[in-house]
């Protein structure tokens, strides 16, 4: 199990929360993910066998947001 806090910009709200979280824990291995709208973070706990990291990445782009 990997774990890994991304850093995300454009996250404003609740809607901003729901929605990342919502599209990352449709992604098979995704076992938790956890926006942090303050610290503009989401921490997301993986199982590496069946996801790259670049694809979480891909993921929360694909909602409209800034992965640094």
């Amino acid at each position: 199990m990997e774990k890994v806090l991304l850093n995300v910009e454009g996250m404003s709200c609740g809607h901003c929360k729901q929605t990342i979280e919502g599209a990352l824990g449709e992604i098979d291995g995704v076992c938790h993910a956890t926006v942090d709208l303050k610290e503009k973070t989401v921490e997301i706990n993986y199982d590496s066998s069946k996801v790259e990291l670049i694809a979480l990445k891909e993921v929360i782009e694909d909602q409209g947001y800034d992965v640094k």
